[in-house]
């Protein structure tokens, strides 16, 4: 006999699939729940939301139903999924919108918005937030010091959560606690930090699980391995969670490694899980990798996807690609997506770029990083139309490109020299705010607009950047040389080294070239011949191709000749082909010249 269909039932069903990575299952089992006139409850949405395979689309659906269904009046469950969906992804709009509908919020709802804006590095915002939760009457959590703690960038941040917990403090009466911590506002620096320490152990809240792993990752993170050890000897009862933060911290450090501690976790009788064992794999060396890899198929997590993945991309990263796909082949092809994204990834670093699309095009549920592996490999192995293809149909699902993504398609712009449809890319960057600040996206850019000739469009591109590096300003001497403006070229090089900017072998090359175009032979000559003295840098063959062509264009067939006789290895048939191409436009022979 069927069980009857109940909210609990379709709950089970719908968080198991969510589990799985498969969000479109879940969604459907959601729309099946809707039809049979079963009311979503509180438990209907957030496991949907959560699923690591949920996207934006996925979010715009389930928004209106949430709001229809009138949760965010009575519990504070489904908003709270939907502010942290939306802040994980980095709509703040859409996440402070469903903040703002909320009617009945928790302590847990400001903490998802806090952590999102300290993920994307928004520390002002989330100190705000902050702030608004101590003067609120939802009170202060464990978690509301563990999502505040990495917004710590400055004196000046702490000095705003201090006096926020100041205030609260007078509101309550507790007016001597408040001189206190007025008084110890004075320090500076990670004592900061310290300061948050010694009100924790003095609260008592040390003794959280949640509270003494945050403050195991900030003693690693901003003070040293060692602080943080002794941090977590201090914990009364150390957990997996508080264990895994201190491997996690050894594996950035200059301490005993991570297998070292992981060791030392099995011994105290602790059991490890995928978490662990994913913060081991950070950079093990390759004996420890094989080491933790006899480890976890021993204890029985080798089917762990993110463990897997982890296995995958550490292989590789150790140059052992073969032990990467093998070991990612035997895989179940309808593993979530976390671990056919890693063997995409190693696929694609091999220039394997045919796998990759096939391995990929096979999944059924695609997240945002299979889309973007998938894009960037068609563009490596330039098929254009297919990466626009696939670009369109990831932004009609509602997934958001990352960096990589606009750099591929902005590097076939460039290829093709499609500024119309390079200046549409550079719109939506814009619009989306995606690749804000983002160096390499901006260098791909400036390089776009040089290679298409548009120099007015790459320089206003490199006034606006906020980080300005090498690759920037050869970008620009490079368009500038190309587009006939030698002189100018030739100034924003100098204005590059007044600017502390050191040219290396591309840079160099890129002057030259502009001499070359502009046949600025003494200028050229001058710097070719002051390469080793003023920048430390060999010519290369690149170099002397540059150099005998400017020679040979300007007929300068017996300075180009001495050139080549003075070269430290033997001369290419470039060079040869260019200098006999000379001496053919200025009616000169071979014989006269070496005369």
């Amino acid at each position: 006999m069927r069980p009857p269909l109940s909210a609990s039932l379709f709950n089970s069903l719908i968080a198991s699939r969510a589990r799985a990575g498969r969000s479109a299952e879940a969604l459907s089992l959601l729309a099946r729940m809707l039809a049979a006139g079963v009311a979503p409850t509180a438990f209907t949405f957030a496991p949907i939301l959560s699923s690591p395979s949920a996207t934006a689309c996925c979010a715009a659906q389930l928004h209106p139903h949430i709001l229809k269904s009138g949760l965010l009046h009575c519990e504070p469950y489904s908003g709270t999924s939907l502010v942290g969906f939306f802040g994980r992804s980095g709509r703040f709009d859409e996440a402070l919108k469903v903040f703002g509908e909320m009617t009945v919020r928790s302590v847990v709802t400001w903490n998802c918005l806090i952590s999102s804006f300290v993920q994307f590095g928004r520390s002002h915002d989330a100190l705000f937030w902050f702030r608004e939760l101590v003067r609120s009457s939802d009170g202060l959590s464990d978690g509301s010091l563990v999502a505040v703690l990495p917004a710590f960038g400055s004196p000046v941040e702490v000095h705003a959560v201090a006096n926020a917990l100041l205030s609260s403090y007078c509101t309550c009466g507790s007016i001597q606690v408040a001189e206190k911590m007025f008084n110890e506002l004075v320090m500076n620096g990670h004592e900061h930090g310290k300061f948050i320490h010694a009100k924790v152990i003095k609260r008592n809240l040390n003794t959280s699980v949640f509270v003494s792993t945050s403050l195991v990752d900030f003693y690693a993170n901003c003070i040293g391995w060692r602080d943080a050890h002794k941090v977590f000897k201090e914990v009364p009862e150390n957990s997996t969670t508080c264990w895994n933060a201190l491997i996690s911290a050894h594996s950035d450090s200059d301490g005993p490694t991570s297998l070292v501690i992981l060791r030392d976790m099995l011994r105290s009788g602790i059991k490890p899980n995928e978490v662990t064992f994913s913060a081991s794999l950070k950079d093990p060396s390759l004996l420890a990798l094989q080491q933790i890899h006899s480890l976890v198929t021993r204890l029985g997590h080798g089917g762990n996807d993110y463990v897997s993945s982890g296995f995958i991309s550490s292989y590789a990263s150790h140059g052992v690609v073969s032990d990467a796909l093998t070991y990612g082949v035997a895989l179940d092809p309808d593993s979530c997506s976390v671990s056919m994204n890693a063997l995409a990834g190693v696929y694609n670093k091999a220039r394997s770029y045919k796998e990759t699309k096939e391995l990929l095009l096979h999944q059924q549920s695609r997240d945002t990083v299979s889309w973007c592996i998938l894009i960037t490999a068609c563009a490596r192995n330039g098929d254009c139309i297919e990466a626009f293809g696939f670009f369109k149909q990831m932004r009609i699902l509602g997934h958001r490109a990352d960096n990589y993504v606009f750099v591929s398609l902005l590097s076939i712009c460039t290829k093709n020299n499609s500024l119309d449809l390079g200046k549409s890319i550079h719109g939506l960057i814009i619009k989306t705010n995606s690749g804000c600040s983002d160096t390499y996206v901006d260098n791909v850019l400036l390089d776009m607009y040089a290679k298409c000739g548009r120099i007015e469009d790459c320089l206003r591109v490199f006034e606006e950047l906020k980080d300005r590096n090498l690759i920037s300003w050869t970008a620009v001497i490079s368009g500038l040389g190309l587009s006939g403006f030698s002189h100018k070229a030739l100034a924003w090089f100098k204005a590059m080294e007044k600017d502390g900017c050191k040219p290396d072998k591309v840079a160099i090359l890129a002057v030259l070239s502009a001499c070359r175009h502009g046949r600025l032979v003494k200028e050229g000559m001058k710097i070719f011949k002051n390469m080793k003295a003023d920048y430390s840098v060999e010519a290369e063959m690149e170099h002397y191709i540059c150099v005998v062509d400017m020679l040979c264009k300007c007929g300068y067939l017996k300075e180009a000749e001495v050139v080549i006789r003075g070269m430290p290895f033997q001369p290419s048939s470039v060079i040869w082909r260019t200098f006999l191409q000379g001496c053919k436009t200025y009616g000169v022979t071979e014989t006269q010249v070496f005369s």
